[in-house]
């Protein structure tokens, strides 16, 4: 079976670290932050679009001074401390890989973040295939997804998107693609419910326990 995950909050245990880096770069700016929740509301966006969610009013180039800001501070941040995978993740990948499953990643990060990341914890060869916001379209767009299954030639029956947003299961049901949701990453997982996920993880490795893997 294909796997598709996200990365932030769904793999990676990124979010206060995401949220402290986007209230730096407004600071920068001279612009009062917004509160954890408004963030939290964009991750698993491309950033451009993250951005523009958060600030419609700003015009493209300050939109882009808070875009290079939000990178710095977020290196800066990650270069203390690499954010720590969520319990059970490795544990669960490997026990996936080992049992000849294809692992892929969706994210709203960019290539260069991506890529960056896989370094730091030698991941890089781990996943089969990776596809990232700046290289695509950004979710909800589904066009990720397409890629994925075209580059596997695996109908989208035949995969699952994991992830913690709206945004993760929205472009899964728009291409009629099973989804699963975790309940501890930016989104509640109240509004994931209405998108009929397979099921809702609260710790990683109950994705083991899905009907599909135990036959």
């Amino acid at each position: 079976m294909l796997f598709i995950f996200d990365w932030d909050g769904t793999l990676s245990d990124s979010k206060a670290k995401i949220t402290k880096a986007m209230q730096l770069a407004a600071q920068d700016m001279g612009w009062v932050p917004l509160a954890d929740h408004h963030i939290h509301n964009i991750i698993g966006l491309g950033l451009p679009e993250a951005i523009h969610r958060l600030y419609p009013e700003v015009d493209l180039s300050g939109r882009q001074r808070l875009r290079d800001a939000y990178a710095t501070h977020f290196l800066s941040l990650d270069e203390v401390r690499p954010s720590d995978f969520f319990p059970g993740v490795m544990d669960t990948l490997h026990r996936l890989k080992a049992d000849g499953h294809t692992l892929t990643i969706a994210t709203g990060k960019s290539r260069k973040g991506l890529d960056r990341i896989f370094g730091v914890l030698g991941v890089a060869d781990f996943f089969h295939a990776t596809r990232c916001a700046d290289e695509t379209a950004s979710k909800p767009d589904p066009l990720m997804l397409e890629e994925l299954l075209c580059e596997f030639g695996v109908a989208a029956g035949e995969a699952v998107m994991i992830g913690d947003t709206e945004y993760d299961m929205e472009m899964a049901r728009r291409i009629h693609m099973p989804r699963i949701a975790v309940s501890y990453g930016a989104h509640h997982v109240d509004r994931l419910h209405s998108y009929q996920p397979e099921l809702c993880l609260d710790r990683f490795d109950q994705l083991l326990t899905w009907k599909k893997l135990a036959g």
